[in-house]
């Protein structure tokens, strides 16, 4: 399963260079991975409430090209794998209009509980399930 995360590059999200700053791109693969998440059937929210959070724990950027103000870009994310205690996923950052590729990225998370602060060992069976259809 793909998501689709449209973002336009507002001056706030560039540099003195005049380019995306590269901890932008960070903000959003939150948003695009959370967009993913509900579009699995899970509330960040509820899952909270349950003690339950997905802590980032690695992420690998290669930026290609620079994007720059005003540009629309396209977020292409999807799962690309599941263990036990994780999930990766991957994005791809496009300009909309050239599908020029601007930025590949990989992320992965873990799941805790947030009372103890605790790694699961493995992800719980009604979350697994749904990361799958993610596949």
């Amino acid at each position: 399963m793909e998501y689709i995360q449209e973002i336009r590059v507002l001056y706030s999200d560039t540099d003195s260079y005049g380019v995306v700053w590269h901890g932008s791109y960070t903000k959003w693969f939150e948003a695009a991975r959370v967009g993913l998440v509900e579009k699995l059937g899970l509330e960040l929210e509820t899952l909270e409430k349950a003690n339950i959070l997905f802590p980032v724990v690695e992420m690998n950027i290669r930026y290609k090209s620079s994007a720059k103000m005003n540009e629309r870009i396209i977020i292409k994310t999807q799962i690309t794998e599941i263990k036990p205690v994780s999930i990766t996923f991957e994005h791809n950052v496009y300009e909309k209009n050239t599908g020029i590729l601007r930025v590949t990225a990989h992320t992965t998370i873990v799941v805790i509980n947030s009372e103890t602060g605790k790694l699961y060992r493995k992800i719980p069976p009604e979350l697994y399930s749904k990361f799958e259809k993610g596949l």
